[in-house]
C-alpha cells in the first residue's frame, strides 16, 4: 500500500481510547487519510463518550459509538448481535483499509478485544465488510510482566517520532484525562505495530492460531 496516497480507513475498536493507544501515532502521521472510527462500547458513558469525540476532532477523524455491554464481568457477547452492531455503525462503503484488534488482544486479557477481532475478520471474509486489506494491532505484555508494547516482528512496525508520541500521550492524559500513573498513562506505546493481511484466507488462519475458530 502506498503510504503517502490518501486512503479511506476504518478503525473498529471496543473502547474509547483504543484508537489512540494502539493507532493514534499512525493517525497523526497520516492526516490526509480519511479516518472513520467505530467504537462499539460506552456510548452512554457520560465521561468517556464526549472525550472520544473530542479526540476524534484532534485526530481529524469521524466516528460513531455503540453501546454493547462492557460490564466488569465481561460476559461473552452474542456473535450475531456483535456482527450486526458493527454493520449498523460502519458506513456502507468500500474501504482501502480496516484496522481492528488482534485475535489474542493487545494485553492479558480482554474478551471484548478478542470478540471484536473475530467478528471483523469473519465479516471481511464473508464480504459483508469491503476492504482491500486488514491490519490487526500487534502488541503484547509478556503475560502481564510489563505494559503492552509493539511487537518488532510484526508485519508493520514503526517507532513514533517524539513530537508525534507527545501528541498521542497528550490525547491520553489530557483529552481522555488519564493520570500519568494510570495503566493508560504508563502504556501509551512509543512504537506502533500491526499484522497486515491482504487476503481473507490468511486472516482466517490467524483467527485459528488465536484459538478463536
Amino acid at each position: 500500500m502506498d503510504e503517502d496516497k490518501p486512503r479511506s480507513v476504518a478503525i473498529i475498536v471496543a473502547h474509547p481510547d483504543d484508537e489512540t493507544l494502539w493507532a493514534g501515532g499512525t493517525m497523526l502521521n497520516h492526516p490526509g487519510w480519511k479516518w472513520f472510527v467505530v467504537c462499539l462500547c460506552r456510548k452512554s458513558d457520560k465521561d468517556r463518550a464526549p472525550r472520544f469525540y473530542n479526540t476524534l476532532k484532534i485526530l481529524r477523524a469521524e466516528g460513531i459509538m455503540g453501546d454493547l455491554d462492557d460490564g466488569p464481568d465481561q460476559n461473552a457477547l452474542n456473535e450475531t448481535e456483535l456482527e450486526n452492531t458493527i454493520l449498523s455503525l460502519l458506513p456502507t462503503q468500500h474501504f482501502d483499509l480496516i484496522i481492528t484488534h488482534n485475535p489474542t488482544g493487545e494485553y492479558t486479557k480482554h474478551l471484548r478485544h478478542e470478540e471484536i477481532s473475530r467478528a471483523v475478520i469473519i465479516l471481511w471474509e464473508s464480504g459483508q465488510i469491503s476492504a482491500n486489506e486488514l491490519w490487526t494491532f500487534a502488541y503484547e505484555d509478556g503475560d502481564k510482566k510489563y505494559f503492552p508494547q509493539a511487537m518488532e516482528n510484526a508485519t508493520l512496525y514503526w517507532p513514533l517520532k517524539n513530537r508525534i508520541w507527545k501528541k498521542k500521550y497528550n490525547l491520553i492524559t489530557q483529552t481522555y484525562g488519564y493520570k500519568a500513573e494510570t495503566w493508560e498513562g504508563n502504556t501509551t506505546p512509543r512504537a506502533e505495530a500491526f499484522w497486515r493481511f491482504t487476503n481473507h484466507q490468511d486472516a482466517k488462519k490467524w483467527l485459528r492460531m488465536g484459538g478463536l475458530l
